[in-house]
């Protein structure tokens, strides 16, 4: 808070008062240059108490560029304000121009395939996305992560297990795991079962299991495969991690964000985060399996799934290149229909595990060197886990 001359001056006054008959007259000859500044800036400089004057003229200074800065910011925030609704406009005036090509576009038989399938895909997915975000936000924030360093066994070749299946208990998609591991390390948990939760709990949560089983009505043995081929990638992460990873791969986590503040506040917030990020990604990866079934010609996905190699490999590089969410990726992988089933719990098994957004939040948060290491590996393993699975259940 910035101070007036006036004040100034009757501080200085009343300080110099202490001091004897003596500093009564220098009080008032600073109260005369305290009045002198609060008519005119000039005279204030002249008073007979230089050094008090030059800090009155000084806290004026600051007070005048405090005022400027607020009236700049004010401006600013105005102008970027009144700038939103003139580019709606400005698009809402494109799309009626050209709505005449918009409609012809659409009506085009490849266009009406394409809508069916993105459509189809976002209404069956979206249900599970935002029950699957609820329960994530509601298990990272209002059960506490010593819970499960409570709940883990001491030795780490039996907590890495126990940590696997409590992803199936727990609920929770890739945007939250990631945090909750986090929070594990920090509180003391070994690393290797906090890893291997963060790769359990996207995928053979209930409620990942439940999409699976209604986009794979026919298939029931795909359900039992994504869990079995989940949680032996996971745990043999876990386990590789404790006979190989060193510590200082692995950064030490920062708190989360949403440490520090209102359980109702840091659940609404880490909803907002989960819903914004994962919906973008089941959008981007609707847009994808209906381009595939729609645009791609179906002789090339005829090629790439008639080599079953190539078709496991091709699926697994595109789950890493969508990013879906754990809760609506099995309705993108049942729509491509031209692959084995193999093929696609390949897609199922390793996006929850390791994708584009894993891999930037597994940086940020364990560290760019321990995520270079974890995700390839995970990578590999993913896929051979789900080709072993393949091969026996389905």
């Amino acid at each position: 808070m910035t101070r007036t001359p006036d004040a100034d001056a009757g501080a200085g006054a009343a300080d110099e008062g202490r001091e004897g008959p003596a500093g009564a007259g220098a009080a008032s000859a600073t109260g005369a240059a305290g009045a002198a500044g609060a008519t005119d800036v000039a005279d204030r400089s002249h008073g007979s108490d230089r050094s008090h004057g030059s800090h009155g003229s000084h806290g004026s200074h600051e007070s005048h560029g405090s005022h400027g800065s607020h009236e700049s910011h004010g401006s600013d925030g105005s102008g970027a304000t009144g700038s939103s609704p003139l580019i709606l406009t400005m698009l809402l005036l494109t799309l009626v121009l050209l709505q005449g090509p918009i409609r012809g576009l659409l009506s085009a038989p490849v266009m009406q395939s394409w809508m069916t399938v993105f459509v189809a895909v976002l209404v069956q997915a979206l249900p599970f996305l935002v029950l699957g975000v609820l329960l994530s936000a509601a298990i990272a924030v209002f059960v506490p992560p010593s819970f499960f360093a409570r709940a883990l066994p001491a030795r780490p070749a039996l907590a890495v297990p126990v940590a696997g299946l409590a992803g199936a208990v727990l609920p929770g998609c890739e945007c939250a795991s990631v945090p909750v591991a986090g929070a594990l390390v920090r509180r003391g948990v070994t690393p290797a079962a906090a890893l291997a939760f963060l790769l359990s709990a996207p995928a053979i949560n209930p409620i990942v299991l439940t999409a699976t089983a209604v986009a794979f009505p026919r298939e029931p043995g795909m359900v039992v495969a994504r869990f079995v081929a989940s949680l032996l990638v996971a745990c043999a992460m876990g386990w590789l991690w404790q006979r190989l990873g060193r510590t200082d791969w692995l950064r030490t986590p920062r708190r989360s964000p949403h440490e520090g503040q209102g359980r109702g506040a840091a659940f609404w917030g880490s909803v907002r985060h989960d819903v914004v990020h994962a919906g973008g990604f089941l959008v981007v990866g609707a847009m994808a399996a209906a381009t595939l079934k729609a645009v791609v010609p179906a002789s090339w996905l005829r090629t790439a799934a008639g080599n079953p190699l190539v078709a496991i490999l091709a699926l697994a590089v595109l789950a890493v290149l969508l990013s879906i969410c754990s809760e609506a990726d099995a309705f993108v992988a049942a729509s491509l229909t031209e692959f084995s089933l193999t093929a696609k719990l390949a897609f199922l098994v390793v996006g929850p595990m390791i994708d584009l957004k894993l891999f930037a939040m597994q940086a940020g948060t364990f560290g760019r060197g321990f995520a270079l290491r974890f995700a390839p590996a995970t990578f590999v393993v993913a896929i051979a886990g789900a080709l072993l699975t393949g091969a026996v259940l389905l």
